[in-house]
């Protein structure tokens, strides 16, 4: 079951103190294909690091969004790799990735980011995705993969390019075919235990956290 970013939004609502709604006012409304506008590599790579706690951030390889792809901003010295995702042209979507994560599911995202950028439709980029995973190009993650999503400073949209702000810090846990009733979890979103979201290939486990980890300028 794909699970809609409203229906999420509604379940975090219910078990937190952010009112997603009043922070829609005054925002213009985002786009899924066309440039993302371009950071300063600094506070790109900072953003990136922000995804997680320093324990785990603060040695990661950075990536960073240029006009020809992905480049290696730090080159770090653990099997972690944090990027700042754009699923949106002015979202910000800062991710650490552990190693299985970095070389199965990072690489999909990335290309599905760039080939926005680019302006490709989503139907083109699917197809593009797809015909990497038979080829070998892309392979599934063979065993649980795990990214954070823990900065403060999220900057997302929902599913009608509306402006929602940021969501609770939280863990996804990918592994392919994933469901809510496999895990004996309800179908409507039940955020105190988690639910999987995405579905096939790209399904994971999503587990909200007490707290989001420390802020970007504690990370340059």
């Amino acid at each position: 079951m794909i699970v809609p970013m409203a229906l999420l939004l509604a379940a975090l609502a219910a078990t937190s103190n952010i009112a997603f709604g009043q922070q829609t006012e005054g925002k213009p409304a985002a786009s899924r294909t066309g440039p993302r506008p371009m950071l300063a590599i600094a506070e790109e790579v900072s953003l990136a690091r922000s995804a997680a706690p320093l324990s785990i951030s603060a040695k990661a390889r950075v990536l960073v969004l240029t006009d020809t792809g992905y480049a290696v901003a730090d080159g770090g010295s653990s099997d972690v790799t944090c990027v700042v995702n754009r699923s949106w042209n002015v979202s910000i979507e800062p991710h650490c990735y552990d190693s299985e994560a970095a070389v199965t599911v990072m690489p999909l995202e990335l290309r599905r980011n760039y080939l926005r950028h680019l302006g490709r439709s989503e139907k083109d980029i699917e197809d593009d995705l797809a015909r990497g995973l038979a080829s070998g190009k892309y392979r599934l993650p063979a065993r649980p993969a795990m990214t954070y999503m823990m900065s403060p400073a999220q900057v997302l949209y929902d599913d009608d390019g509306s402006h929602v702000g940021k969501w609770r810090p939280h863990l996804m846990i990918y592994y392919p075919d994933l469901t809510n009733r496999m895990l004996a979890l309800p179908e409507k979103p039940e955020m105190r235990v988690g639910m999987v979201t995405g579905s096939g290939a790209e399904s994971s486990l999503m587990i909200v956290l007490a707290a989001f980890a420390e802020p970007p300028s504690s990370h340059r």
